[in-house]
């Protein structure tokens, strides 16, 4: 994960996945593509990775058929929150992936 967030902070080619539709995802991925970004990076946290995995099948073979999945990385990462548990806040571990896109 360290190697991919150096690169990001590099360029501005990273879509991170939120609540919203997948299609809008799918279209920034178009969009930075059309740009000549390469890579483009994926990145989403805990529920949202699925759509993440989605946001990727969906570009690469509809949107931008040049572009591949060059890498994909996952991690853990703490964060402060709410178990849903046990109720408590304190440390709880997230799920993050990373999915990198590179053209060829």
């Amino acid at each position: 994960m360290e190697q991919i967030e150096e690169q990001e902070k590099k360029e501005d080619n990273t879509v991170l996945i939120g609540k919203k539709p997948t299609m809008n995802y799918v279209i920034a991925v178009a969009t930075m593509a059309g740009s000549d970004k390469n890579p483009i990076f994926i990145k989403a946290r805990g529920k949202l990775i699925s759509k993440a995995v989605d946001v990727a099948q969906i570009s690469i073979r509809r949107f931008v058929k040049a572009y591949k999945i060059a890498n994909m990385t996952s991690a853990t990462e703490e964060m402060k929150g709410i178990d849903r548990k046990t109720g408590h806040e304190g440390p709880i571990n997230v799920s993050v992936i990373a999915i990198e896109l590179r053209k060829g």
